[in-house]
């Protein structure tokens, strides 16, 4: 430990402060989690840290998707509804940034992002409120984006899908799983969302069957820092998808297929 690591990371604090607030909802457990990052600081070779924003962003998020790991059994076992901390000195929490969410520390946010999985609440928080660009948001969640049990899921509900086993597709998925599909009018797509385990299912078997698949190519991708899947063609990208998991099935399926949004990943 050296003073100019100590130095170094105070211009943070209240930046990291205010992005584990958001994530956990907690100010204890947000002190927590900085304190955390800064011991971490303190272990690394400093000579060896090209961004010291960037790594301790990195840090402090993948502390708080810990947190949020242990904690869901926690909070599952209170009695009656959550909410976050209430918190009176804004300026404590402010991220440093010029977004237009950057100085929302309502309830009414915290409980939005009490409700999105624990790496789509840090996908948005370092994009939308942190003003992190995609490239550097992906950085930031890679380690916990790439479970290797989620990219096994995910390899096996391919293969499920590429050979019509409607039964196995169904054991990986949430009673209560969605599809959506966003074509843009453009392209062929599902017009509404499809809701439950079996009728999920049945969607990618189909597409399947009718030969829709039969020149993708299909490469492995973390989008939005979820797992995902890139299909293309021998002439560009046709469809991003992407995975919610949760408890090791999947709750949400996410697929893009308007061109006008797939360009910039050309």
């Amino acid at each position: 430990m050296t003073s100019d690591q100590a130095a170094t990371f105070e211009p943070h604090r209240r930046r990291l402060r205010g992005l584990a607030h958001r994530m956990l909802g907690s100010i204890a457990e947000a002190e927590d989690a900085v304190q955390a990052a800064y011991q971490r600081w303190h272990q690394v070779d400093f000579a060896c840290v090209a961004d010291p924003r960037a790594f301790l962003t990195t840090t402090t998020t993948r502390i708080c998707l810990d947190v949020l790991k242990s904690a869901r059994s926690v909070r599952e076992a209170d009695v009656g509804p959550w909410l976050p901390d209430p918190v009176l000195d804004d300026h404590a929490l402010a991220p440093d940034a010029q977004t237009e969410l950057a100085d929302d520390l309502s309830v009414a946010l915290l409980l939005v992002l009490e409700r999105l999985l624990a790496l789509e609440r840090a996908a948005f928080l370092l994009h939308d409120v942190f003003d992190y660009s995609f490239a550097e948001v992906a950085a930031a969640l890679g380690a916990h984006a790439s479970d290797p049990q989620h990219a096994a899921l995910i390899q096996a509900f391919v293969g499920a899908a590429r050979t019509g086993d409607l039964e196995a597709l169904t054991r990986m998925l949430a009673s209560e799983t969605r599809l959506v599909t966003d074509g843009g009018g453009k392209v062929a797509a599902a017009m509404n969302v499809i809701s439950g385990a079996g009728r999920v299912a049945a969607f990618p078997a189909g597409v399947v069957r009718k030969g829709w698949m039969d020149d993708l190519a299909v490469r492995e991708a973390t989008i939005n820092g979820l797992p995902g899947l890139l299909l293309c063609r021998p002439d560009g990208l046709v469809q991003t998808t992407a995975f919610e998991v949760c408890d090791g099935v999947v709750t949400a399926i996410n697929i893009v297929r308007n061109p006008d949004k797939l360009r910039h990943l050309a």
